[in-house]
């Protein structure tokens, strides 16, 4: 199994020497480790250039079940180590970036008080990615909206309210309420979530679309663009929390609200350290901000 949990490492770092010093291995035995592994399957899997090692297309086709390979063992060691009475482990998540600013801290610093030897890997990115690593097994479970998550199963968390974001100069920052109508005719700056975006439901809901200037994967930077006067946006409460952009922040009408999920394939195949963080979580939900 080290080779494939090699080879993991590789894929997600991007680097022969640095999958090596996270693993404890030299470069020049980690590359035998994927030799191996390649002869084994007669089929290249990685290339290496001076820009790092990515995946050939026949490995990218044979990875994803590597992926779930690497989960099921982790799962098993985990299950042995759980029988020793040992409170080891890796939890893998996916998550958003709200979550991982203002929810995560909290959550892990208090659950490793309590299982100290327990790992995390966190991967952030979108509810169409978050999905999608779920359903591979590159995470054992992810933040997401119900709505975005087909095919596996889900346990809501926590329902947030959206804001819109404006400058604080613009005329429409007079008003304690924004009707959506009025911000579909603004320069519209759209969150990048993949295949489900809440406001663009709820615009859709009232049978108007925004005028969409920008589209962009990144909260802060949205921020910093509405404040610089080039739009107008709508962003999660939460990730609108402790920052020092200067924003008018304001209701929409209709409301908008985003729910938050846990999403797993099953819960028989969830490792045990990351069932245990998921029961920590639900019990935390309603103290979190």
């Amino acid at each position: 199994m080290n080779h494939y949990l090699a080879l993991q490492k590789v894929v997600e770092l991007g680097s022969f020497s640095k999958a090596a010093e996270a693993l404890g291995y030299t470069q020049s035995a980690m590359s035998q480790m994927i030799a191996a592994l390649e002869n084994e399957l007669s089929i290249k899997l990685l290339n290496r250039s001076r820009t790092g090692a990515r995946l050939t297309p026949e490995g990218e086709a044979l990875y994803p079940q590597i992926e779930r390979l690497n989960s099921q063992y982790r799962a098993v060691q985990e299950r042995a180590d759980e029988i020793k009475g040992l409170e080891t482990g890796i939890i893998r998540m996916g998550t958003i970036a709200s979550i991982s600013t203002h929810w995560l801290p909290i959550l892990i610093r208090e659950f490793q008080k309590r299982y100290p030897k327990v790992e995390f890997v966190i991967h952030q990115g979108d509810y169409s990615s978050i999905l999608e690593w779920i359903k591979t097994g590159a995470v054992d479970f992810g933040f997401i909206n119900p709505q975005a998550a087909s095919g596996i199963k889900t346990l809501p968390l926590r329902e947030g309210r959206m804001l819109a974001i404006l400058p604080p100069n613009h005329p429409l920052a007079q008003m304690e309420s924004l009707p959506l109508k009025l911000l579909a005719e603004e320069p519209f700056i759209l969150l990048e979530e993949g295949h489900y975006y809440e406001p663009l439901e709820a615009f859709r809901s009232i049978g108007v679309l925004p005028r969409v200037k920008y589209t962009i994967h990144d909260d802060y930077a949205i921020m910093t663009m509405v404040e610089a006067g080039l739009g107008v946006s709508i962003l999660a409460e939460l990730i609108l929390h402790r920052t020092s952009y200067r924003l008018a922040l304001r209701p929409t009408i209709p409301p908008i609200f985003r729910l938050i999920a846990i999403g797993y394939r099953d819960k028989e195949s969830l490792p045990m350290a990351g069932r245990r963080f998921i029961e920590y979580l639900r019990a935390s939900a309603e103290q979190l901000p």
